[in-house]
């Protein structure tokens, strides 16, 4: 007795099968294999560096992004926004806590009365983006102001003049895009970089 399985297929489905198996295989080298091979390669012609993940090195040694936001924690370099995620690209995401949470009306207290206390300035002129996570958790920028603020005590720990570090961050401030999209800003890591050369030139 015949059952399902040994039933030999139609004539009617294998010439349907067959125009469908054989467009996948077309849609799976166009779309997966030749538009993206495409899109690699333009990509590397035009934007190499932006391509390969905006690499910054420093001797010949990759030290990280510009894309990609790092803890800094000694005194002697300029700090980064919180992270609600540790930094790790492998997980990136806000807090996700509503802004009436207790938890997180906690944190940016102690955030704020922190960063305050490590500056010398009143808990009133704390910037907002110095006390709250972005929505990545790997934000590599700060804006002026935040950095600004951080000038006093970074020139003091260097032994530099205030001047000096100042005209450094000035020299690192990042316009809007085109003038119109996003904020003035400042990237921490390629800052704190440039802070290390400026005091190993000035020792």
């Amino acid at each position: 007795m015949n059952t399902l399985e040994n039933l030999p297929l139609s004539t009617e489905v294998q010439s349907a099968l067959r125009p469908s198996i054989g467009l996948i295989l077309v849609g799976f080298l166009i779309a997966g294999v030749l538009y993206s091979a495409v899109s690699v390669s333009i990509a590397q012609l035009l934007f190499p560096k932006q391509a390969n993940g905006s690499l910054i090195e420093l001797n010949g040694k990759i030290v990280g992004s510009s894309l990609v936001g790092q803890n800094f924690v000694s005194e002697q370099y300029f700090h980064a926004r919180p992270s609600a995620v540790s930094y790790s690209v492998d997980g990136m995401a806000g807090s996700n806590l509503a802004v009436s949470n207790p938890d997180l009306q906690k944190q940016i207290k102690e955030r704020t009365m922190q960063f305050a206390q490590n500056n010398h300035i009143s808990e009133q002129q704390v910037p907002n983006d110095m006390v709250t996570a972005s929505g990545s958790g790997i934000d590599p920028d700060i804006s002026p102001d935040s950095a600004l603020l951080q000038v006093k005590r970074v020139a003091q720990q260097r032994h530099l003049s205030e001047s000096q570090v100042k005209k450094l961050v000035q020299q690192q401030i990042q316009p809007a895009q085109f003038g119109l999209y996003g904020q003035a800003r400042v990237n921490v890591l390629q800052l704190n970089l440039a802070l290390d050369q400026l005091s190993s030139t000035t020792r």
